[in-house]
């Protein structure tokens, strides 16, 4: 769950502003420093500003089927990256990945020259987001090569992974945050890119990334995400909810993000057969391979096969939760603003 810092009513309040607080001296000291080539884990956490957050996930949301992709700006605080503002880069997005050309890099120059000129931002870039739509938030092998070449050339540097059509799908957003490790270095097992590939606190990537999601998790491991607030962006958000709080009180996920939802079941559907081809082949020889989740089902073949029944049927009852709570806040807006009786 994101932390954090307390609300206030007051105008300026240092403690929720100190974050914008940019001292490029001491951010120059620290990048020669690179204290983060002495230990791969180095960075635990990003935090990123309210406005980034909404900007980020705006951009992903437009993008629609397709991926998208921006940069992020702001500095370095301790073992913590600190993202204060974030801008759409000019790029071709397919339903797989995201093409950089030589347009998003002038674009890049002269976006932070005019920054710096305007003296409104000068933090530098510290990281990059994408979209992930409808499949989570974890680096696939191409995110990991761009991430990797950056880190090589601009570090610090951080790849974050926004779901839109999760975001919606859960009312709160799906967000994550990487960084690669070195060629040379070998995590443990029980690190943290380790736990990705546990189903059980993570929902389930469609069948069509399966291959893809977890082959190169030992490449990289996953940092805390927080959010803050200014007093600047208390207010932004404001202006925001009195704009749109109609459409938003109005808006009905289960048509905004039908198209997910439809590839949901879709999904689930193909999961079940595979489920059930997997529990004839048990029944006939108590041996099997799943190659969609990449376990050996050979020393435990029914306890691998009932998990993998257990995880579907949990998988199965959110997406039934989600849609049952959709049509009750569907039903309970139509009473309401018809002046009808909620039978209450």
């Amino acid at each position: 769950m994101p932390s954090e810092l307390p609300t206030t009513d007051r105008l300026a309040d240092p403690q929720r502003d100190a974050l914008y607080n940019y001292d490029a001296v001491s951010q120059k000291a620290i990048n020669s420093q690179k204290p983060w080539l002495k230990d791969p884990n180095y960075f635990k956490t990003v935090r990123v500003s309210a406005v980034a957050l909404i900007k980020m996930v705006m951009h992903a949301r437009t993008g629609g089927i397709l991926e998208v992709m921006g940069l992020m700006q702001g500095y370095v605080d301790g073992t913590t990256l600190v993202v204060t503002d974030a801008f759409r880069l000019p790029v071709e997005g397919t339903e797989t990945r995201v093409n950089a050309h030589d347009d998003a890099n002038e674009y890049l120059v002269e976006y932070l020259r005019l920054c710096r000129d305007e003296g409104s931002r000068m933090e530098n870039v510290v990281g990059w987001y994408h979209s992930h739509p409808g499949y989570g938030c974890w680096l696939s092998g191409i995110d990991v090569g761009t991430e990797h070449m950056q880190q090589s050339f601009n570090d610090p540097f951080v790849a974050v992974v926004i779901d839109p059509d999760r975001t919606i799908s859960a009312n709160k957003v799906e967000i994550g945050a990487f960084r690669t490790y070195p060629e040379s270095y070998k995590p443990p097992e029980t690190s943290s890119s380790s736990a990705l590939l546990d189903g059980s606190n993570q929902t389930a990537v469609p069948l069509a990334k399966a291959e893809d999601f977890g082959a190169h998790s030992s490449r990289y491991y996953s940092l805390e995400v927080e959010h803050f607030r200014s007093t600047l962006d208390s207010r932004l958000l404001e202006l925001l909810w009195n704009k749109y709080w109609v459409q938003t009180l109005a808006q009905n996920p289960l048509l905004t993000n039908r198209d997910y939802g439809s590839a949901q079941m879709l999904d689930l559907g193909y999961r079940v057969q595979e489920a059930s081809a997997a529990v004839a082949r048990a029944g006939r020889n108590g041996i099997g391979q799943n190659s969609s989740y990449g376990a050996s089902t050979a020393h435990h073949p029914s306890k691998q096969v009932d998990q993998h029944m257990e995880k579907i049927v949990r998988e199965i009852n959110q997406v039934a939760a989600k849609e049952r709570a959709g049509l009750i806040a569907a039903e309970a807006k139509v009473k309401m603003f018809r002046g009808e009786d909620t039978g209450s």
